[in-house]
């Protein structure tokens, strides 16, 4: 049996933490001891963690400027004050903080992979956590594996670091058949219309997801005569600037904040578009999942989009990554006689392809494979 510690900052309700726990939960018990530690106690995806997971933390919250001062200590002496067992294997399931602190491996038989999730294409942005981009390629080589969530993500990883170290793509773990179950659940907080379009998307409300720009496309289809609403499942820093856009353009009957949930499925489920508005994404479970329930999907260009939806939009809408082409996607699929209903159709069928098993089954492997 392999005894592996997983190590991510936290397990808020990201998409990064809800997937670690979908894969941990599925792994062979008997192949595999797991041992999940955090950073920072919380966050709304630990409670999700199956018993037979063994749960450690460093800090019991976060604190102020805590990366700051975890870089004026080395990985090395980092490594010794938060890792004090004995692992075959350590992943560090994050960029940034984890990987540096686990790139200071003391323990020699300890093997070491470190998970990319999101597009590394500057060495400023591939520097976060780490005092500087010298450090980070430093610590990127202590690995003994890399492994990106996506094609997208590994070609910008290997060209910015130059990196010819083991590196693979294994994909996001998904609890299919928990989601489709819970898509059936019934909706007692929203009565959606018939009478227009409901779309909706999943996640963080920060600058990334571009949500702001969401509402300006939301704006110009009622402008032109398309009725819909707009249900945005998640919390996040930036929905204040986006409701004070909203009250100024008298908007915020019809795109609406739901706030968190546990089970989002059902909402999406239940509306005829699912849209991404995303400057940037790693491997967008929200996406993967909304294929898993039928609900067609427009998205912009972000990684991994086209591995998900096809080069030629096989199975939904992939745009260019800004507001117009976004808004001429949507609009297109709209108003378009037949082409939701097919793109629905085309997503049920897109999302039997996001096996649990076969997606645990490809990590497991490769631990074993260490």
């Amino acid at each position: 049996m392999k005894k592996i510690l997983f190590f991510i900052p936290n397990l808020s309700h990201g998409g990064a933490e809800k997937v670690l726990v979908n894969l941990v939960n599925n792994m062979d018990k008997k192949k595999f001891d797991i041992t999940v530690q955090t950073l920072f106690a919380g966050g709304v995806n630990e409670q999700f963690l199956k018993s037979n997971i063994i749960k450690k933390t460093c800090y019991k919250k976060s604190f102020k400027g805590n990366s700051h001062i975890f870089k004026l200590f080395s990985p090395k002496t980092l490594y010794k004050h938060f890792i004090n067992e004995q692992y075959d294997i350590i992943v560090s399931y994050l960029e940034g903080s984890t990987a540096r602190i686990v790139s200071g491996r003391t323990d020699q038989d300890a093997k070491l992979v470190s998970w990319i999730h999101c597009k590394m294409d500057t060495p400023q942005s591939s520097s976060i956590g780490f005092r500087n981009f010298n450090e980070a390629k430093f610590c990127y080589n202590c690995f003994d594996n890399i492994v990106c969530v996506s094609e997208w993500v590994k070609d910008y990883f290997v060209k910015t670091f130059s990196f010819d170290r083991p590196i693979e793509v294994l994909y996001n773990t998904i609890e299919t058949v928990e989601i489709i179950r819970k898509s059936c659940d019934d909706i007692d907080d929203v009565i959606f219309e018939k009478n227009v379009f409901n779309l909706c998307s999943v996640g963080k409300i920060t600058k990334v997801k571009g949500f702001e720009r969401l509402a300006a496309v939301h704006k110009r289809l009622l402008a032109n005569g398309i009725k819909n609403k707009i249900y945005i499942l998640g919390v996040g820093e930036e929905q204040t600037a986006i409701e004070k856009y909203l009250v100024e353009n008298n908007l915020l009957n019809s795109f609406i904040f739901l706030g968190y949930k546990t089970n989002p499925y059902k909402y999406v489920k239940k509306c005829d578009l699912y849209v991404c508005s995303s400057y940037s994404e790693g491997f967008s479970t929200s996406v993967t999942e909304a294929l898993i329930v039928g609900t067609a999907v427009v998205t912009t260009l972000c990684s991994g989009m086209q591995e998900m939806l096809g080069e030629n939009n096989e199975y939904g809408i992939v745009t260019e990554n800004n507001e117009d082409a976004l808004y001429e996607g949507i609009e297109k699929m709209l108003t378009t006689p037949g082409m939701l209903k097919d793109y629905t159709n085309r997503a049920k069928e897109r999302g039997k392809d996001f096996s649990t098993e076969k997606t645990v089954q490809a990590v497991e492997k490769m631990l074993l494979e260490l």
